[in-house]
């Protein structure tokens, strides 16, 4: 939709007066003569009706936008980097409410690029349909930042940091999108993902007064309830909170004509190997990326086909016919699986606990294996991986030793980052694994010459093994039919429809059952 079309629609042009109207509020500019050797930077009109988790639209917003991308670095800007809240962090505060039942609240700020005060002299034109009569030669300098500018992130999270570390809330050093304030026996827990805040804690009392403060120093809408947070659907109940992106899903067979398709039973084919050399004529790369990027997000509560989408992931740039197939095949599964999630609640045994998992050169092209690994606190898992080995393995003992490696790398940042919410994992974390002798590489000297030709930073293992952050344990794995399957009480996935215990593996889709 261009400027003509939205002017002529009542909807669009309340919106672009409030989007003015906030802009001017913000005393974002000051109209002056252009200085000689600047140049205006172009602006835009971008509209988008806002939908709720049933696609209904609640509003229409339009955005005026900076064209950033004729900027030039050193010159226009320098840093631009602005740290963004993980999803796993934002599972893992799910997963501590719901054992503490705690409410989540979501909170949004209004045109929140615009609080960020620039460093650098920026000059944009006047934007469309709202030029100052009789001074249209003009233009705006921005005192503080606008949508597009490239350090408009960075000058946002720089304010809202600022204001939060004012106001008495610690920065976790392992998340940097993660405030915590405690006070005596309470804390608040906030979490930030750009101008989308979420929130929890134990006292009521500071939920209100956060609220009144965040209101003063901005402009914030009060969404009440977490329910809809980056497109995932969250349903908060007594018993524990369930997490899902259905409508999403429908949204992704919709948009890729799957709508009918028949179900299947697994993301993908058993024992199928996928090359990027295989049968079949090429397909549109771009469709492919699209499908493949849409399947990704999916991932957020959907760790049941991670593995699958690393694995078409692979062949994005050259794709054919087969790896076409595929991917649809996920969406198959994804069909007849719409309404799966994940569903936190209280658990008696919470504390983190790791399995780990490889294949043992599974990609047909350069030989590589695939690490997975996925954590539980309680009951659900909360965190998840899957993704190729950067270097060649010798055997399936090494295989499994790297993937060892990086599960243990991500329970030491996930110790940090629990000891900060207050949750300080005392005895080491358990993570399991199926291989003996991985096991015994990590934990016996009498192995270790054995295994000299493994990079050197794959040994980090042994370290915290003997620190004792972390201590390996074997897990018997058994075939059924082909399939993959765990001898364990540890992992559930909860829906409204059943219970199913599952684990990741990387030798095939993580499977449920």
């Amino acid at each position: 939709m261009n400027f003509q079309e939205a002017f002529e629609k009542k909807t669009w042009r309340i919106a672009m007066d409030e989007e003015i109207k906030a802009i001017k509020k913000n005393e974002t500019w000051e109209l002056v003569s252009l200085p000689k050797g600047h140049k205006a930077i172009s602006v835009k009109w971008v509209y988008k009706a806002k939908k709720n988790s049933k696609g209904e639209v609640e509003r229409y917003k339009a955005r005026l936008v900076a064209k950033g991308y004729s900027q030039r670095a050193g010159i226009d800007y320098d840093e631009v980097f602005a740290p963004v809240a993980r999803l796993e962090t934002v599972r893992l505060i799910i997963s501590l409410a719901a054992q503490n039942k705690w409410k989540i609240h979501q909170m949004d700020v209004k045109s929140a690029f615009l609080n960020g005060v620039l460093d650098e002299e920026v000059y944009i034109e006047q934007p469309q349909g709202y030029e100052v009569k009789g001074e249209e030669e003009k233009v705006l300098k921005l005192k503080k930042a606008l949508y597009g500018l490239k350090q408009a992130p960075r000058a946002w999270n720089a304010r809202i940091d600022k204001y939060f570390q004012d106001k008495n809330f610690i920065k976790c050093p392992y998340e940097h999108a993660l405030y915590i304030k405690a006070q005596g026996g309470d804390i608040l827990i906030v979490c930030l993902y750009v101008d989308d805040l979420i929130f929890t804690g134990n006292n009521p009392t500071m939920f209100e007064e956060f609220k009144k403060e965040m209101t003063k120093e901005f402009e914030m809408t009060d969404i009440g309830l977490m329910s809809y947070y980056l497109g995932i659907e969250v349903k908060q109940e007594d018993h524990g909170i369930l997490i899902t992106q259905e409508g999403y899903a429908k949204e992704v067979l919709k948009k890729f004509k799957m709508d009918d398709a028949n179900p299947v039973s697994t993301p993908m084919e058993c024992g199928i190997k996928l090359s990027k050399h295989g049968e079949g004529e090429t397909v549109n790369p771009s469709l492919f990326k699209s499908l493949v990027g849409s399947l990704r997000y999916l991932t957020c509560t959907r760790p049941d086909i991670l593995y699958a989408v690393g694995v078409v992931s692979r062949y994005m740039e050259h794709p054919t016919t087969t790896h076409l197939k595929a991917a649809k095949r996920i969406l198959r599964y994804i069909k007849g699986t719409t309404n799966l999630g994940l569903y936190y609640s209280v658990s008696d045994y919470y504390k983190l606990v790791g399995y780990s998992d490889s294949d043992w050169g599974g990609d047909m092209d350069d030989r590589k294996s695939t690490s997975s690994f996925v954590f539980y606190i309680g009951n659900t898992a909360f965190t998840w991986m899957s993704k190729k080995q950067p270097i060649v393995t010798l055997s399936t003992c090494e295989a499994e030793y790297v993937a060892a490696t990086s599960c243990v790398c991500h329970a030491i940042w996930l110790r940090n980052l629990l000891k900060e919410l207050s949750l300080p994992q005392k005895e080491p974390t358990k993570i399991f694994v199926d291989n003996k002798s991985a096991i015994a590489s990590a934990k016996n000297p009498v192995f270790h010459d054995r295994s000299k030709h493994i990079d050197t930073r794959y040994h980090y293992i042994r370290e915290c093994v003997s620190n004792n952050d972390v201590k390996l344990e074997y897990v018997v794995k058994v075939a059924d039919f082909g399939v993959a399957r765990v001898k364990t009480q540890s992992g559930v996935m909860t829906t409204e429809t059943g219970t199913y215990h599952w684990i990741l593996l990387a030798f095939s889709s993580p499977v449920v059952f």
